[in-house]
């Protein structure tokens, strides 16, 4: 049992996760800035906040929700929610383990290893989170792959975020990064099969998540507070550089 794709859910899957990296790229600016703890704190947070919940998070849902399953399919809301403390907790001790004192490019690789394992944590969590009268099997060999593409994203998007500078190079820095997050999720998708069982409550019941409107309300909804953090963002960055002039 396989489904077919949304389309127009996977364009606006990927649409969010460069949005999220972009505003994670302009958020991890502040990092290194910061003087001391509680302002490192709140800016890896951040970004964190941005990575793991907009450019990772919610691209990881939308595109959950753009495979049309031939059975009717609903989210359990705990592992749901589980799935996204995951993806911005990863990404939150990523970038405090990469960014800690003086950027060192060493960090990277322990840093992205651990990064990447969550992020692969985080998407067979949601994978666990579906509600359906089927049974989940997976291609082991898949599976790795997908694991192994998320750990080079987290790499690169780690280095990116603490060496980039530039509007420009950032914004095609994000464009390769959502292509990295989405290549990990649809590989881990394409390592999913289905065996047909049982019954499952319906989507909208008591602890369950589903509709035929929630990827497109999650998209507006991210992208709303993404781009809202990016404006503020953007002003104090370049607030700074006038008062540094």
């Amino acid at each position: 049992m396989q489904g077919e794709y949304d389309w127009m859910l996977v364009a606006l899957s990927y649409g969010v996760s460069v949005l999220g990296a972009v505003t994670a790229l302009q958020l991890a600016i502040d990092i290194p800035l910061a003087r001391g703890p509680g302002r490192r704190l709140a800016a890896v947070l951040a970004s964190a906040l941005a990575m793991g919940g907009g450019g990772i998070w919610a691209m990881h849902f939308i595109a959950m929700l753009a495979c049309r399953m031939p059975m009717p399919v609903a989210y359990d809301i705990g592992l749901t929610l589980l799935s996204a403390l995951i993806a911005v907790a990863a990404c939150a001790l990523g970038l405090a383990w990469a960014g800690l004192g003086e950027f060192r490019q060493r960090r990277v690789v322990p840093a992205g290893l651990f990064m990447g394992l969550g992020v692969a944590g985080m998407h067979y969590t949601g994978m666990a989170a579906m509600l359906m009268p089927a049974t989940i099997h997976y291609d082991p060999w898949l599976v790795a792959a997908s694991v192994v593409i998320a750990v080079v994203a987290s790499m690169a998007a780690l280095w990116t975020a603490f060496t980039l500078r530039g509007g420009w190079r950032m914004v095609g820095a994000a464009v390769i990064m959502g292509v990295a997050v989405c290549g990990m999720h649809y590989t881990g998708m394409a390592a999913a099969g289905y065996t047909p069982r049982g019954t499952v409550p319906a989507a909208g019941s008591l602890g369950t998540l589903g509709g035929d409107r929630l990827g497109v309300t999650t998209f507006l909804v991210t992208a709303f507070l993404l781009s809202a953090t990016l404006m503020v963002s953007h002003v104090r960055f370049l607030r700074r550089q006038a008062a540094s002039l």
